[in-house]
């Protein structure tokens, strides 16, 4: 039977709080409270119906925040878990349940670190501080970015900050996501003339107008990445047109597609390159943009080495820096010139039916992040 150690403990009373974005359900008053009783300044920060909160211990020196979220996905058909996904259950030394790998578990891990850090360097060098929102899995308009504007407006330093996304694939700790590439999606509409399909003379299809520019898009080489990310993708997510009649030439056409950049181009180059083959192509069309972040990179430093010398004490592994997979919310930190690096619990499950982590994992990266705090701020 798995012992039920203090990080054990939180996680399932995380997990046990249905807290679907943007919902909270008194998750963050449970972090709040553990870390007020430790000498946390804590600041909630609601906006609209989405929950914040910033805290922070100590007043000078480099600012080290933990930053996450306790908002989770719905858990899909119920009857198809192992477990019911809010009434979590440690199984065979398997922990089930919503938002175990994403990211509950990663929550209590950093709760029981610095509560274990305090205790033994209660005068650490330093500050150390939370970034928590229940906005991370919906819009994230009313969560990280809020905070990190209302932080910014008032000139508060961030230096380093570690975001507990489960960045690990097949071992704890075996992955650190030390940077994410940009993020932007086109939402487009291409104009035609419907008619019959046996009178194309009197029509304009914009399937036949739009196909060779899409295909001139799919088929061009952005660049050629660098050194810490690969080359720029660009991928057509969605493509609808018609009545759903055969016998009718639809009047428009509808595209969205996803560009995930490198730091060797920009939203405004990547932008205008596909007005220009969008016109070349000769279109008539309309055109949304929606921007979801910069690219951004922290190099071996301070922070990377802590962290990967963490790894190695507690692991035994020597983790590989990574900037690949989708967005989080380091992209909104990172703006505040932090040097932001992910580190979290293996990602096998995560969103799926029947999300769960490895019981032991959850105290092993609650040791990780407790040594990277004595890496970085112990006396």
């Amino acid at each position: 039977m798995t012992q039920l150690t203090p990080t054990l403990a939180l996680a399932l009373d995380l997990i046990s709080r249905p807290s679907v974005t943007p919902e909270d359900e008194g998750c963050q008053e449970l972090m709040i409270e553990r870390l007020e009783k430790i000498g946390f300044v804590v600041e909630r920060m609601p906006f609209g119906h989405v929950k914040n909160f910033y805290a922070k211990r100590g007043s000078s020196g480099p600012n080290l925040c933990f930053a996450g979220h306790t908002d989770v996905v719905p858990a899909g058909p119920e009857s198809e878990w192992k477990v019911p996904p809010f009434e979590p259950e440690i199984v065979d030394g398997v922990l089930f349940g919503r938002g175990a790998a994403d990211m509950k578990g990663s929550l209590a891990a950093m709760v029981t670190a610095v509560e274990n850090f305090v205790a033994e360097h209660p005068d650490h060098d330093g500050q150390i501080s939370f970034l928590i929102t229940s906005d991370e899995e919906g819009p994230f308009v009313d969560g990280t970015t809020r905070v990190v504007d209302t932080l910014m407006e008032r000139d508060e330093k961030v230096d380093w900050c570690i975001v507990g996304e489960p960045s690990s694939t097949k071992t704890l700790g075996d992955i650190i996501k030390n940077g994410r590439r940009g993020s932007f999606s086109g939402d487009l509409t291409v104009y035609g003339k419907q008619g019959h399909v046996a009178y194309p003379h009197l029509a304009v299809n914009p399937i036949h107008l739009a196909a060779p520019a899409l295909a001139e898009l799919a088929s061009t080489h952005w660049d050629d990445g660098n050194d810490f990310f690969p080359p720029t993708s660009f991928q057509v997510s969605n493509l609808n047109s018609g009545t759903g009649a055969t016998n009718v030439v639809p009047g428009k056409l509808h595209a969205q597609f996803n560009f995930r950049f490198s730091s060797e181009l920009t939203f405004d180059d990547l932008k205008e390159r596909v007005l220009h083959i969008l016109d070349k192509h000769e279109l008539q069309y309309d055109i949304e943009w929606t921007y979801n972040g910069l690219p951004f990179l922290t190099k071996p430093g301070e922070l990377v080495d802590a962290m990967v010398e963490a790894v190695q004490a507690t692991m035994d592994i020597t983790p590989e820096l990574s900037t690949s997979g989708g967005t989080s919310d380091g992209r909104f930190i990172a703006k505040m010139g932090t040097q932001v690096v992910e580190l979290g619990p293996i990602n096998a499950t995560i969103h799926q039916i029947n999300e769960c982590v490895d019981a032991e994992s959850l105290n092993q990266l609650s040791l990780i992040y407790q040594r990277i705090l004595t890496n970085l701020m112990a006396k």
